[in-house]
């Protein structure tokens, strides 16, 4: 597949550590509800699942933020929980309760049962959506391909959907911690031969969301969530069509264990608001770039709060390269799109000068 040369490619630059003329930004989320125009394309799908499984329709949601703002990055329009679905689970979501399984892992034989997905046949919907969206590009930014982590997606395939206290999950890592490994080994050989796809198929760049990984003890995490991330790192497509790949890990809550996170080989560390940005470069030096990290609520407090707290985070990183703004975690649905406009334009404002 031949695509169209990039024309701003500071994101990836800042990945690379290099120097750039602004900051760049994305946001998590950044094609979501809080746009009246990702609603009016949802309800046209019929549902949110139609929504992924729909090449052409992803690609419209994956554009429209860029159509909006100055954003220097596109990001997939998928759900993490695609690989669950595509190892028989069953996926389906409550109104009002988010996403749901027919089925649940709980034993050593569910877990002997899940197949290893063909990526590109069970989820050719999800590779469909990534060259059509890089063709719709045409070169505009770079796309972001991304995955939960095994640990992640583990979470709510035990527990059958969300949860505020993981307790069948983590009971099985204590208790049956073989059965528990055979499990996130099995995730991780599929999150390595999705995420490889989606570079094949026009990612540039690749997201792993650690969502729950900040629920676990530092032990526990290291054991059942860091592992499988450096074996994904390990696995993964690091060069195509001449140019990096870079990965980008993002554990939410993660800041105490920045150091841990460094050595798996990323490129990027994804910050929650939780820490102070200054902070963390202090700890982690120029080994890796950073990413974030502002609290998503700001975005509901007014233009000149948002501003101020835009150039604080600029401050605290201060006149480094590697830092690529984004909100701690994703954008919320009752955001007015103004804010969101007032945020992005901040940051190149402030980080220009």
């Amino acid at each position: 597949m031949t695509f169209a040369p990039l024309k701003n490619d500071r994101f990836l630059r800042a990945l690379k550590r290099e120097p750039v003329d602004m900051t760049p930004v994305w946001m998590m989320r950044q094609a979501g509800r809080y746009l009246p125009e990702y609603r009016a394309t949802r309800e046209k799908a019929g549902g949110f699942m139609d929504l992924c499984m729909n090449a052409d329709l992803a690609c419209e949601v994956t554009l429209q933020p860029l159509e909006r703002y100055p954003l220097d990055a596109a990001i997939l329009f998928s759900d993490i929980l695609t690989i669950p679905d595509a190892m028989g689970l069953g996926l389906y979501f409550e109104t009002g309760e988010g996403p749901r399984f027919r089925k649940v892992v709980r034993t050593a034989a569910d877990v002997a049962a899940l197949p290893i997905p063909d990526v590109e046949s069970d989820l050719g919907y999800v590779m469909k959506a990534v060259s059509t969206i890089r063709r719709e590009l045409n070169g505009r930014v770079p796309l972001i391909g991304f995955s939960g982590s095994p640990w992640t997606l583990a979470t709510y395939m035990v527990e059958g959907g969300s949860s505020r206290d993981f307790r069948h999950l983590k009971a099985m890592a204590y208790e049956q911690p073989e059965v528990t490994h055979q499990l996130l080994d099995k995730l991780a050989q599929t999150v390595i031969a999705y995420l490889n796809a989606q570079i094949r198929h026009g990612a540039q760049a690749v997201q792993i969301f650690d969502t729950w990984g900040g629920a676990l003890s530092a032990e526990a995490y290291k054991e059942f969530s860091l592992r499988y991330m450096k074996q994904i790192v390990d696995g993964l497509i690091r060069d195509h069509d001449g140019r990096p790949v870079p990965v980008i890990l993002f554990t939410k809550n993660g800041g105490l264990w920045l150091e841990s996170m460094v050595s798996t080989g990323c490129d990027a560390l994804g910050l929650d608001w939780t820490i102070n940005i200054g902070d963390a470069r202090r700890q982690v030096g120029d080994r890796v770039a950073l990413q974030g990290n502002m609290d998503p609520a700001v975005l509901y407090s007014s233009p000149a709060s948002i501003r101020a707290e835009v150039k604080r985070i600029l401050e605290d990183f201060g006149d480094h390269p590697g830092h690529i703004f984004n909100l701690g975690h994703g954008i919320t649905p009752e955001v007015d799109p103004e804010h969101a406009r007032v945020f992005i334009e901040a940051v190149h404002e402030f980080s220009a000068k």
